[in-house]
């Protein structure tokens, strides 16, 4: 899990020390109480850092494949601004319902369905997704589309490809930016089974990102909106 300045800014020392510990598992860390709020500090103060875990990558900053006998669950999963529960929506994948906005940077845009995707090569990897910290972590088979064809079944526009962000927005509004040079990689997926089931709701039903050579926290969970734009994306509000 990667921290952002935002969220940095959102955080108490407190909470950023119970971060950097993580290790409760999912159902204890759900069943606790949020803690209130406690002052800022009006001075700069030290505060706790946390352990960063490495993340293995191949020398050409691709992400190590797995053998699918390696596969298996996550352990521990962090919602952020749900109270570690995934918000109530259709975690159904034959029933996706994804905005899609391209701002002028793509030929197709409107509601995106289980359908468009389908007429899409399928693929399936195996990759390790691993957060800043010790959890979450797993080890998992993906299986989806690249986010490629996805891009060229939009008619993505070439200077966009080149220069262009895209935003993913999920269920709980915690969303990620990123280059579209990127995304273009051929093991970056937009995924809906995990281990040859449907996505847990708790792992991002209906619709996850995948990008294998980033921290966990940038393979967003439960898809609800993607946005194509410039660098200057508009800021969303905070949650609650």
């Amino acid at each position: 899990m990667t921290l952002s300045r935002r969220d940095a800014i959102r955080l108490t020392g407190s909470a950023l020390a119970g971060l950097s510990v993580c290790g409760l598992a999912p159902g204890n860390a759900r069943a606790r109480p949020p803690s209130r709020p406690q002052p800022w500090p009006d001075r700069l103060v030290e505060m706790p850092l946390r352990d960063r875990v490495e993340f293995p990558l191949n020398p050409d900053g691709s992400a190590p494949e797995y053998p699918e006998s390696e596969a298996g669950p996550i352990e521990g999963v962090i919602w952020r601004y749900t109270n570690g529960e995934p918000p109530e929506i259709e975690f159904d994948y034959r029933r996706m319902a994804v905005k899609v906005d391209p701002r002028g940077m793509a030929k197709l845009g409107g509601t995106l369905t289980f359908e468009d995707l389908e007429r899409l090569p399928r693929v399936s990897h195996v990759f390790l997704l691993q957060c800043g910290v010790p959890t979450p972590r797993g080890i998992v088979k993906w299986t989806g589309v690249r986010f490629r064809d996805f891009a060229e079944m939009l008619e993505v526009q070439p200077h966009t490809v080149e220069k262009g962000y895209c935003r993913f927005v999920g269920s709980d509004r915690y969303y990620v930016d990123e280059p579209v040079p990127a995304l273009m990689h051929p093991q970056v997926m937009l995924a809906w089974l995990m281990n040859d089931e449907p996505i847990p709701p708790t792992n991002g039903a209906p619709l996850r990102l995948i990008m294998p050579f980033r921290y966990g926290a940038r393979s967003l969970k439960a898809i609800t909106e993607i946005h194509f734009g410039t660098p200057g994306l508009p800021q969303e509000p905070f949650p609650g």
